[in-house]
């Protein structure tokens, strides 16, 4: 019982282990594709912001260059009635909250919004005007609480000092309406952490940094706080948020800097469908590794009952053994008998396939013996008569008549050990040449013409000459049986890259079904018809595939049958085995 609990308090602490590596390692994956998707979005977000306050900075440059805006700030005294209205069919078609043209003193001589006559020399971006640069601020209106962007665009003398200032203000509302409500959480902040631009309500002015906010901002955003807890997760910031319920509880803040309109571009991502997906993945290695060890407790209980029954089996089994050992010597005399008897029957078996062979032997060699001895009893008859040169003649017979019982021998030989030729330099024309002469009465009898010119230098291929004489032969009788009524069956061969294509066509009717001429027992010739059995092209097949060459059939686009054999060349120099 004491190492059970062992084996189940280790068992428990390694599946705890598990279950948290799996919980931790899904979460920070789905953590890293949420950001991944979260930084694209809000670089989207920050091009949108930048973009749509860049239209309202071009207007800015563009009206501080009006002729009626820098007529005006010239002269300062003059009449702002045309200024005037040129100011506010700019903000109704630019959507502007409000255009300002300033003295250089500050003094607001026109607007689109009658504030004729304010003092607003002291603020920040008209100064930076008076500098002659491009000025920029955030403002909200503590009358309204409306959150404004500022440009202050100068306006140069001809002289060269600036005459004054065209100064645009932009309610935040007119950039945040097009992305209201979008499924990422996204807000802009200052350098003092107010989130002065968000996609969400409940964000707007929100304090986020330990800074103190602007003056303007003091008022407003000091005491509104969001996030109450923030900690890190595999390198990735998780905030704690309770901001009601249009916003999640569980975060993930993603920052980006926007330098041009200084301010730092934020989101925040909902991490909930990233955590149920760990809870996921840890439940289901929770409940693999439970069943696991769940099998390999019943694999022990069965191990352990298991060694039970062979403790109790093994005296049984120590028992057999004796009787074992008694029979099995016993088997060994009897094996040991069938062997010396298999050996006996094996050798009578030889010598019965030697007597049924022995007659097929005598006639295959019977009738070249018989013209043996007639042509050496004319030799000496002739030489008798001084008759020497048909001497020599029938001598010639003699050795060729020896030389083909030798290929007898040969061939039988090789059928009855199942030996194959060895693959060779073979001379293409002889071969073909032998073949046209073995089938020379079949195809006279089939009234078919035979058309070969042997090549102007001979062609060597690899291969086996007998083998390939009998691929040729079986090409040719079949293009004689296809042309019983006569016709022509041509013969060609040629180099063709570092090969030889041997061509067999005929005028026949053609092949019924190209795709299966190779296919063993295939034949479309008649039941009964003599050579019918389809093992024919089978066989020329294995062939022509032994010597490492490729055999096609095909119809002819003029009609016919062709079949193309394709061997290896030679190598130039070397002498035929």
């Amino acid at each position: 019982m004491g190492r059970r609990a062992t084996v189940l308090a280790a068992f428990v602490m390694v599946t705890c282990l598990l279950t948290g590596a799996a919980w931790w390692l899904a979460l920070r994956d789905g953590l890293s594709r949420l950001a991944e998707r979260g930084q694209a979005d809000l670089a989207l977000s920050g091009d949108r912001l930048t973009g749509q306050l860049q239209r309202f900075r071009e207007m800015a440059v563009l009206m501080s260059d009006h002729p009626e805006v820098t007529a005006l700030a010239y002269h300062p005294d003059a009449d702002p009635a045309q200024a005037t209205a040129l100011l506010r069919r700019t903000a109704d078609v630019t959507g502007s909250n409000e255009l300002l043209l300033l003295s250089a003193t500050g003094r607001v001589i026109a607007s689109s919004g009658g504030d004729v006559g304010q003092d607003r020399s002291g603020q920040p971006h008209f100064l930076r005007a008076m500098q002659g640069a491009l000025g920029f601020a955030r403002e909200i209106e503590p009358e309204t609480g409306h959150r404004l962007f500022v440009y202050a665009a100068p306006i140069f003398a001809p002289d060269g000092p600036v005459a004054g200032a065209l100064v645009a203000r932009i309610a935040t509302e007119t950039v945040e309406v097009t992305w209201r409500g979008d499924p990422m959480i996204v807000f802009f902040t200052d350098q003092s952490g107010v989130a002065f631009v968000s996609n969400r309500d409940e964000l707007i002015l929100a304090r986020f940094g330990a800074d103190q906010p602007t003056p303007e901002l003091a008022a407003m955003a000091g005491e509104v706080r969001l996030r109450e807890r923030a900690t890190s997760f595999g390198g990735y910031d998780i905030w704690t948020l309770s901001g009601g319920p249009h916003l999640p509880e569980r975060t993930m803040h993603l920052t980006r800097p926007l330098p041009v309109v200084e301010m730092t571009g934020e989101a925040l991502v909902d991490i909930a469908p990233a955590e149920r997906q760990a809870g996921l993945v840890a439940a289901m290695v929770a409940l693999a590794s439970v069943g696991l060890g769940a099998v390999v407790f019943a694999l022990m209980e069965r191990r352990r009952a298991l060694a039970d029954r062979l403790a109790v089996e093994a005296e049984a089994n120590a028992r057999l053994e004796g009787r074992v050992d008694e029979r099995t010597r016993a088997l060994s005399d009897a094996n040991e008998q069938l062997r010396r008897a298999q050996a006996e029957l094996v050798q009578a078996g030889k010598l019965s396939a030697l007597g049924q062979m022995s007659a097929g032997i005598s006639h295959e060699l019977n009738q070249p013996l018989m013209a043996i001895r007639s042509y050496a009893e004319n030799a000496a008859l002739f030489l008798e008569r001084g008759m020497g040169d048909k001497a020599a003649d029938n001598l010639g017979r003699i050795s060729d008549l020896a030389r083909r019982m030798g290929r007898i021998i040969k061939n039988l030989r090789a059928f009855a050990r199942q030996e194959t030729e060895a693959v060779n330099d073979v001379d293409l024309g002889q071969v073909i040449a032998a073949a046209l002469e073995l089938t020379e009465a079949r195809l006279a009898a089939a009234g078919v013409t035979a058309d070969w010119t042997p090549p102007a230098h001979p062609l060597w291929v690899r291969g086996g000459e007998v083998r390939l004489q009998q691929v040729l032969v079986n090409l040719i009788s079949n293009a004689a049986d296809a042309m019983q009524g006569g016709g022509v069956v041509t013969v060609t061969a040629r180099p063709e890259g570092g090969r030889v294509r041997i061509a067999v066509q005929d005028t026949g009717p053609g092949i019924a079904e190209p795709d299966r001429i190779f296919d063993p027992f295939y034949s479309t010739k008649e039941v009964g018809a003599g050579e019918g059995m389809g093992l024919g092209l089978s066989i020329s097949y294995g062939i022509v595939k032994g010597f490492g060459g490729d055999i096609t059939g095909l119809n002819r686009p003029g009609g016919g049958a062709e079949f193309v054999i394709l061997l290896d060349a030679a190598k130039p120099g070397r002498k035929a085995a």
